[in-house]
C-alpha cells in the first residue's frame, strides 16, 4: 500500500485535522530529537483508535504508540509507519474511590484530579511527565510507589483487536515491567483503586515529592528522564559518576552534571549523539565495574541515510 492510500485511509477513519505527514518526532518527544514519522495520527475516541490499530495491522503497516513521549527516543531518520499518539484519549472518570483513567490521560492530570476528591495514592506520579498508558507498560514508580499499588484493573486491545479486562492482581507488575509487555496488547484504559484522604496532607506530599525531583532532576534540559534502569544492587547514577562519566559530552548530548543517570539534550543533540553517548556510558561501566547497563528509554525508527 503505498503512502498516499495510506493517508487517505487514515483521514477517512480520522478526519484530516488529526492527520499529520512527515512530521518531525523531535516536536512530539521530551528528548527533543528524532526525524520525521510517515504519519502521526491523534485518534479521540476508543472507536477511532481500534479502526487505525485493525487498519494498520491488517494492512501490516508497522505503528508505534507514544502518549507524552517522555520515554522515548526517535534516531534521527524517523519511523518509516504510522505513530499513534493517544493524547486525545485523556478521559479521567472519578466515582468513590474509584478513577477510570484513560490511556492518553499525563499522570499529573491523574493526581491532580484525585487530589480534588480527596483520595490519596496518586502522589508519588504528580511529577512523572508521563501517560497512562506508558506508566501502566513500565510500571511507573517514584518516592516508593508504583502503578502496581493502586491499579485495580486495566483494559487493552489484543492482538485480535478485542478489548480485554484484567485485575491489577494478574498484571505481573514488577521493576519497569507489566504483563503488557509480554504480548501484543495496548492499553486503553485504567481503573484505579485510591483511598481517602486529607487533602491538605495529599498537596503537601505531592508538593514535597515535587520540590526534591526539582532539587535533583535536570528538568531544565530535554530528556527522556532515568536513561538507565536500576541495576540490582547498585544505582545507575553513582555507578556513572565513579566510572568518570558526570559531565562526559558526544556532541550536543551530556551526562547530567546534575544527575548523572540523566542523558540530556544540551545542545542541540541529535540521536545519533544521544545513543553514541549511551554507548560510551555503558562500556565505562561494564568496564570498571562489571555491571551491565540496560536502558529505561525505549529506541525506534531509522538512522539517518548518509
Amino acid at each position: 500500500m503505498n503512502k498516499q492510500t495510506i493517508r487517505d485511509r487514515l483521514m477517512s477513519l480520522l478526519g484530516s485535522d488529526h492527520v499529520l505527514t512527515d512530521t518531525l518526532m523531535k516536536d512530539h518527544t521530551s528528548f527533543r530529537v528524532g526525524g520525521p514519522a510517515d504519519f502521526l495520527v491523534r485518534p479521540e475516541t476508543i472507536e477511532q483508535f481500534i479502526d487505525v490499530m485493525c487498519f494498520c495491522r491488517t494492512e501490516k503497516i508497522p505503528s508505534y504508540l507514544i502518549g507524552n513521549g517522555s520515554n522515548l527516543l526517535v534516531r534521527d531518520g524517523g519511523f518509516r509507519g504510522v505513530i499513534i499518539q493517544t493524547r486525545g484519549m485523556d478521559q479521567i472518570v472519578t466515582s468513590g474511590d474509584r478513577v477510570t483513567v484513560y490511556a492518553g490521560a499525563l499522570l499529573r492530570r491523574v493526581a491532580a484530579e484525585a487530589l480534588a476528591h480527596g483520595l490519596s495514592g496518586m502522589e508519588f506520579a504528580a511529577g512523572i511527565p508521563g501517560s497512562m498508558g506508558g506508566a501502566i507498560v513500565m510500571n511507573a514508580g517514584a518516592y516508593g510507589g508504583e502503578m502496581k499499588d493502586i491499579v485495580e484493573s486495566i483494559t487493552v486491545l489484543t492482538e485480535t483487536g478485542n478489548l480485554r479486562t484484567i485485575a491489577g492482581a494478574d498484571c505481573d507488575f514488577g521493576y519497569r515491567h507489566s504483563v503488557v509487555q509480554d504480548y501484543d496488547w495496548i492499553v486503553v484504559s485504567t481503573v484505579l483503586k485510591l483511598a481517602a484522604g486529607d487533602p491538605e496532607a495529599i498537596a503537601a506530599r505531592m508538593k514535597d515529592f515535587n520540590r526534591r525531583r526539582r532539587d535533583k532532576q535536570p528538568l531544565n534540559f530535554p530528556s527522556a528522564g532515568s536513561t538507565f534502569r536500576r541495576p540490582e544492587g547498585h544505582f545507575a547514577g553513582k555507578l556513572i559518576q565513579d566510572a568518570g562519566m558526570k559531565g562526559y559530552r558526544v556532541g550536543g548530548a551530556q551526562v547530567s552534571e546534575k544527575h548523572s543517570g540523566f542523558v540530556i539534550n544540551a545542545d542541540n543533540a541529535t540521536a545519533a549523539d544521544i545513543l553514541a553517548l549511551i554507548g560510551q556510558v555503558q562500556a565505562a561501566v561494564r568496564d570498571r565495574f562489571g555491571v551491565e547497563l540496560k536502558t529505561e528509554v525505549i529506541t525506534i525508527g531509522e538512522e539517518a541515510a548518509l
